[in-house]
């Protein structure tokens, strides 16, 4: 009996004992569960903080664990690295905007005084032979000259000093407008146009040079590709959607619309920079610009809330 009792007391101890060890245990790993939350909140401010300023301050926390130290070494490391190939990007950038600055400027000067000589050689008694020659170099000057005049509109629009005046608009009036100006060319490319405007007046603080320079960039955009028909329509709350069949295009070359250079084929007069010209006059005037492939029909949507 008193060797049971023992025996019972023993087991007693040795659970007791047991269960301050888990409880021991279990609070260990309590404090260290507290400790690496606190690291990680440690981690993910730092790392918010580095990667939005412009500093060469490495990371550091408090903790004294080993792996998170390496993992806050190794995102030091990292942060580093993205931080000189920002640099370069933002230096190689600078450098294509001077590139194209100094290249419209340069390119104006003289086409100016070709097209000068042009005029001049127009006047004088020609073979109709030579005439026929000089309506189709006048043509590619004339085409050369409005690329020379889009690269110089390019590099205005990338300049940091350019402000935009804006003034309330009648976006029905600007759409009538634009559709107005380019009444040849629809009718030159075999195109009619499907304009659809609410008679409700839609009036935004816009710029009017900018506003005009994103409709008709849009316009001349769908003239060049598009399959023969253009629609365009304006809601009332300020969005316009501009639609057109286009084969030539897919779901990829759509998703590259808007970037610089970037055209659907080889053309003589196209730089790749209509598109990206709109887009950034649209978001400069507090505006979204998105480009949708739907069907076999482009479909660009440009919006300008109140």
């Amino acid at each position: 009996m008193e060797k049971g009792g023992e025996r019972r007391i023993f087991m007693e101890i040795m659970l007791i004992l047991f269960c301050i060890i888990l409880v021991v245990i279990i609070a260990i790993l309590f404090i260290k569960i507290i400790s690496m939350r606190r690291a990680a909140e440690e981690l993910r401010a730092e790392f918010g903080a580095r990667l939005s300023s412009d500093t060469n301050v490495g990371i550091s926390i408090s903790s004294n664990d080993k792996k998170m130290r390496l993992l806050a070494a190794d995102m030091d490391l990292a942060l580093k690295r993205l931080r000189r190939e920002r640099l370069r990007y933002e230096q190689g950038d600078a450098e294509l905007k001077r590139a194209v600055i100094n290249v419209s400027h340069d390119l104006r000067t003289p086409l100016t005084a070709v097209c000068g000589y042009m005029e001049l050689l127009q006047e004088e008694p020609l073979g109709e032979k030579a005439q026929s020659y000089l309506g189709i170099m006048d043509n590619r000057i004339q085409a050369m000259r409005e690329l020379t005049e889009e690269l110089f509109r390019y590099s205005v629009i990338l300049s940091e000093n350019t402000e935009l005046k804006p003034e309330e608009l009648s976006v029905n009036a600007a759409v009538e407008e634009c559709i107005a100006a380019y009444y040849a060319a629809f009718k030159k490319a075999g195109i009619t146009p499907k304009v659809i405007i609410p008679d409700e007046d839609v009036r935004r603080s816009l710029d009017r040079t900018a506003f005009a320079r994103v409709l008709s960039n849009i316009v001349s955009n769908a003239i060049k590709y598009s399959d023969g028909d253009f629609s365009l329509r304006l809601s009332s709350d300020g969005a316009l959607i501009c639609s057109n069949h286009a084969k030539r295009l897919d779901e990829v070359s759509v998703g590259h619309l808007f970037d610089r250079f970037f055209t659907v084929e080889s053309r003589a007069d196209a730089t790749g920079l209509g598109l990206s010209i709109a887009k950034k006059l649209t978001e400069q005037m507090g505006g979204v610009m998105e480009a949708e492939y739907r069907e076999g029909m482009l479909v660009i949507t440009a919006e300008f809330p109140v």
